[in-house]
């Protein structure tokens, strides 16, 4: 059967940055720990050079039967996906030098309530990037984490509101009780202005030792979880709403004091050799996001911009 791929001439001697397939949806399993594995739906994308100006183009069904054998028969880890780089640009010997493989999918975890004994399952939008640029390879993995942010300068506004009130309705008391005081707080007239707070996310790139094996998408949700706080929460009873409101109220932030957390968490840990994060904090005030980005900062690493 005739390929015109294979014996067409190109319409000019160019080399192409790219080219490939994109939203191929595969089943994977991502290797937690030593014999655990997590199932995920992943959607990729693989894309290889034309590095040979002579070559029409690549050979797409190649990739497409890699893929396949690849969800068939590996584990998803750091190993896999280097020998899954090579065999891509074995597979175009002569065409290609370059490949890269990005893979997005939801990464589930159970996450226990703060205070309850229940618990609910928590999808985490995750993408994984492999890239072989000739002989230099990367990985990188990026998790994206919702939690809440209330506004120190809504607290602070709320606080001059109920302390207004407390004067208002007391004025013509010349001593008052603990009791009446508790009653009061107790009261509608407690709770006369409350903080906004909002959902906000944190996505977070970050590159790892391409010699890595397990891919430690876990480790870093927990470390971004356990520096903002105030991770949204899934299966909730009285108490946990209550806990939940009791660490807002610990942990009230700006975007700007999100990304200084996250920057020093991340900076404490050898794992990632570099990272990037973005934070947004979806106003409840306003019809807009408050944004702030921050980087490792390290030479020839990733660079400050707004978007990853």
């Amino acid at each position: 059967m005739p390929d015109i791929a294979a014996t067409a001439r190109p319409i000019t001697r160019e080399t192409l940055d790219w080219v490939g397939m994109s939203q191929i949806s595969l089943p994977l399993r991502v290797q937690q720990a030593p014999g655990q594995t997590q199932a995920v739906v992943a959607h990729l994308d693989i894309h290889v050079d034309v590095a040979n100006p002579e070559v029409k183009g690549i050979h797409m069904s190649r990739l497409y039967l890699l893929l396949n054998r690849f969800a068939e028969e590996e584990t998803l880890t750091g190993h896999s996906l280097n020998a899954l780089l090579d065999a891509i640009c074995a597979s175009h010997e002569g065409i290609s030098e370059s490949a890269i493989v990005q893979l997005r999918f939801d990464y589930p975890l159970n996450r226990p309530a703060l205070k309850s004994e229940f618990s609910g399952w928590k999808p985490y939008p995750t993408i994984i990037q492999a890239s072989r640029l000739q002989q230099d390879k990367c990985l990188e993995i990026s998790v994206t984490v919702p939690y809440s942010s209330t506004c120190p300068c809504s607290a602070a506004l709320s606080r001059q509101l109920l302390q207004q009130a407390f004067r208002d309705d007391f004025a013509s008391s010349d001593q008052i009780s603990r009791e009446q005081v508790e009653a009061w707080l107790r009261s509608e007239r407690g709770s006369v202005a409350t903080p906004h707070s909002q959902r906000s996310y944190a996505r977070t790139w970050v590159k790892l030792d391409v010699q890595t094996s397990l891919l430690p998408i876990v480790g870093l949700i927990d470390a971004i979880e356990a520096a903002l706080k105030t991770p949204v929460q899934t299966a909730v009873k009285r108490e946990d709403e209550q806990e939940f409101a009791r660490l807002n109220g610990e942990n009230m932030m700006f975007c700007e004091d999100a990304a200084r957390r996250l920057k020093s968490a991340l900076n404490q840990d050898s794992t990632y050799q570099d990272f990037w994060v973005r934070v947004e904090h979806h106003e409840s005030l306003h019809d807009h996001d408050a944004v702030a980005v921050v980087s490792k900062g390290i030479a020839g690493g990733y660079t400050p911009l707004l978007q990853r």
